[in-house]
C-alpha cells in the first residue's frame, strides 16, 4: 500500500505554483565557502523545505535541483533587466534556455525579474523593468511555460510612504506611475505583490522609538491603528498591512502579498547592537511559529502569510555592513547558526530517516513533524 509520504510526494505534481504552503528560504551565493549546491539540496530536503529562492539562473543549481521535489524561484539579475527589456529576442532565448531546458524535472515555478528595481537609484532601470517582465512573460507565453512558471519581482520597503500606521501606508509619488503599470500587469498575470521586509532594518534605524520586543514577535503591548481599529502584535505584520494599505490606495486591493525576504543579523559592527545569534534565534524561531498557523494579517485575516527567509547562509563575499553577511540560518560548513529546529548538514547527510533537531527536545520534533503531516494531508504538499 502507498504510504502519506509518498501520496503526498506524487499530488505535490498535480498543478504548480510558485509558493505552496508558508515558509520558504533565500539560498544566496555571494560567498567562496558554502557547501555545493547537490549538497544544499539534502540539506533543504531533510529539513523539509520545499520552497526555495535563488537570484540568478546557475546552471550548477538548477541541475541539482533536478529530481528533488523542491519548488524554485529563479531570479533574472538586475543587470539584465534593460536588455530583457529593449529585446524581445533575448527574453526568450533566456527562457528557453534557463527554464524550458530544465522543466520539469527541475521544479522551476516562479521567475523574479529584478530585485528591489523600483525605489533604487537607477531612474533608467525602473522603466526597464516593466518591459522587462513583459517580455518574460511573453517568452513563458510562446514556451507555453506560463501555466506553470509565474512571473515576480520583489520590492524593498522603499516604495512605500507613511507606513505608520499602516492604514495611512501608499507608493511613494516618485514610484507611483512605474508601479502601478506593473501591478496592471501582474493582475492580468496572477501574479502576487512581492516585499522584502525587515524588522532587523527598521529597528536598526529608529532603536529608540521601536519596542524590539515588537520586531522580534516577542510578547508586547504592539501598536493599535486607530482608522482600521486593528492591534498588531509584531512589526513585520504592520509592514505587511501597510503594504496591502498601498495595494488598495492604487487600486489593486485584491492583490496577495508575500514575503520574499525577511530575516535578522546575528552578527554585525559595534553600531548593529541588535545583530546578536541571541535575536536572529529569537526572530526566526517566532517568524517560523508564527507561519506554521497558516494565518493571515489583521488586514488580510483570510489569506495565509507566506515567507522566504533570509538567507540559507551567512555569505562571506556580500558588501557592506557585517550584518550583511550574517543572514544564514547555516554556518558555511553546514552547521546551524543557532538552532531554530532544523537539522544541519551531517545529519542530513547521515542516511538517516531519524534526523536530529537539537536543542529543541522530543516534543518540539515531534510537533514539527505532525505539523508536516498535516499540512500534507490538508493541502496536497509535503513540506512546509
Amino acid at each position: 500500500m502507498m504510504n502519506t509520504y509518498m501520496l503526498c510526494f506524487l499530488s505535490g505534481y498535480v498543478t504548480a505554483k510558485a509558493f505552496t504552503g508558508t515558509y520558504g528560504i533565500n539560498y544566496g551565493r555571494i560567498a567562496n565557502n558554502i557547501p555545493s549546491p547537490n549538497e544544499v539540496v539534502r540539506l533543504l530536503k531533510a529539513a523539509k523545505i520545499k520552497n526555495v529562492r535563488i537570484y540568478d539562473a546557475d546552471h550548477s543549481v538548477l541541475d541539482a535541483f533536478r529530481g528533488s521535489g523542491l519548488d524554485l524561484v529563479i531570479g533574472l539579475p538586475n543587470e539584465y533587466v534593460k536588455d530583457m527589456s529593449s529585446n524581445a529576442d533575448h527574453a526568450l532565448t533566456w527562457v528557453r534556455e534557463n527554464v524550458q531546458a530544465y522543466v520539469p524535472d527541475t521544479h522551476i515555478v516562479g521567475i523574479a525579474v529584478g530585485n528591489e528595481v523600483l525605489g533604487g537609484s537607477d531612474l533608467d532601470l525602473q522603466s526597464a523593468l516593466y518591459g522587462a517582465v513583459k517580455n518574460i512573460y511573453n517568452a513563458t507565453q510562446k514556451l507555453k511555460l506560463d501555466s506553470v512558471v509565474q512571473i515576480t519581482t520583489a520590492h524593498s520597503l522603499a516604495v512605500l510612504a507613511n507606513s505608520y500606521p499602516p492604514s495611512a501606508c501608499i507608493f511613494k509619488e516618485d514610484v507611483a506611475q512605474n508601479m502601478k503599470k506593473l501591478l496592471e500587469l501582474f493582475t492580468q498575470m496572477g501574479s502576487p505583490f512581492c516585499l522584502n521586509a525587515y524588522p532587523f532594518l527598521a529597528y536598526m534605524d529608529s532603536p529608540g522609538q521601536i519596542d524590539i520586543n515588537y520586531a522580534l514577535f516577542n510578547p508586547t503591548d504592539g501598536v493599535y491603528d486607530e482608522k482600521t481599529k486593528l492591534h498588531y502584535d509584531n512589526m513585520l505584520d504592520a509592514q505587511i498591512d501597510a503594504a496591502y494599505a498601498a495595494l488598495e490606495d492604487a487600486g489593486f486591493g485584491k492583490t496577495e502579498v508575500i514575503v520574499t525576504e525577511t530575516g535578522w543579523a546575528s552578527d554585525g559592527d559595534p553600531n548593529e547592537g541588535a545583530a546578536t545569534p541571541e535575536n536572529a534565534r529569537t526572530y526566526n524561531y517566532n517568524l517560523r511559529k508564527r507561519l506554521a498557523k497558516r494565518k493571515g494579517t489583521p488586514r488580510r485575516p483570510k489569506s495565509m502569510l507566506k515567507a522566504y527567509i533570509f538567507a540559507l547562509f551567512n555569505e562571506n563575499s556580500k558588501p557592506g555592513p557585517t550584518s550583511e553577511r550574517n543572514f544564514g540560518l547555516y554556518k558555511p560548513d553546514g552547521t546551524i547558526a543557532y538552532d531554530i529546529g532544523f537539522p544541519d548538514l551531517k545529519s542530513s547527510s547521515s542516511g538517516s530517516s531519524r534526523l536530529s533537531f537539537k536543542g529543541l527536545g522530543a516534543q518540539t520534533w515531534h510537533w514539527s513533524y505532525l505539523l508536516v503531516l498535516f499540512a500534507c494531508a490538508s493541502s496536497s504538499y509535503l513540506f512546509l
